[in-house]
């Protein structure tokens, strides 16, 4: 599939500190219950966020060669947390620090985000292997997901920004909206790329892709789909 392929230097900045934190974020938002739990997400929620603001805050003061693509990963990462935190209710405003005070927090920053492109260099190897592996198991999938893109569905969502789950297998989704066995249809509206999956397990967005779904409509460089179109086939 061309959706596979290899773009890894523009996306593996930042990309297991997405994968990492898009997990964790989901989390706090799948078991919501009580408003303590409700109150301790929205903490979670606000210091991951005010975390990644600082982050892209402290790169346009010092930018290097790379700061362009880690300051567009991480504002990736920002809009999913918004988009959880609007989810659990959390209404309290958040922006990132003064940088004289954060400026002690700069080396330490700078370890973790080495770490984490190290993270992603593996992270992205291992996602690749995975989608090699189910090449076969595309290729079934690949003949239902025609007959599910020669006819339109009704569009649900709308608005919704779609990303990936981190997860491997066959091309599938994940929803808190439809049940397993709904078939789905994503349109990357920025490269008219689609893909018509089955959801399989419940997630914290009204559709979650695995790696191999994403594959089939990602831009390069890119771990979110701001413009998306979601249709229910069936």
């Amino acid at each position: 599939m061309g959706g596979r392929a290899r773009h890894r230097k523009p996306a593996v900045i930042g990309a297991g500190a997405m994968l990492v934190i898009a997990a964790a974020v989901a989390g706090f938002t799948a078991f919501g219950g009580t408003d303590s739990q409700a109150a301790e997400s929205c903490g979670g929620l606000d210091t991951a966020l005010q975390n990644n603001l600082n982050f892209i805050a402290g790169q346009k003061a010092n930018p290097d060669a790379l700061s362009e693509a880690r300051i567009a990963n991480r504002q990736a990462v920002v809009d999913l947390i918004q988009q959880r935190r609007a989810a659990a209710g959390c209404a309290g405003e958040v922006a990132a620090e003064d940088q004289g005070k954060a400026k002690g927090k700069d080396k330490a920053a700078d370890k973790a985000a080495d770490k984490a492109d190290k993270a992603a260099g593996k992270a992205a190897d291992k996602a690749d292997k995975a989608a090699d592996d189910a090449a076969a198991e595309d290729d079934a999938a690949a003949d239902d997901a025609a007959a599910g893109d020669a006819k339109g569905g009704q569009q649900v969502c709308n608005g919704s920004t779609v990303t990936l789950s981190g997860e491997g297998g066959a091309p599938a989704a994940s929803s808190n909206q439809f049940p397993a066995g709904t078939t789905l249809k994503v349109t990357n509206l920025d490269n008219n790329k689609s893909t018509t999956v089955k959801v399989t397990s419940v997630s914290g967005s009204c559709a979650l892709l695995n790696n191999a779904a994403f594959e089939q409509v990602r831009e390069p460089g890119k771990l979110l789909i701001r413009r998306a179109k979601i249709e229910k086939i069936g």
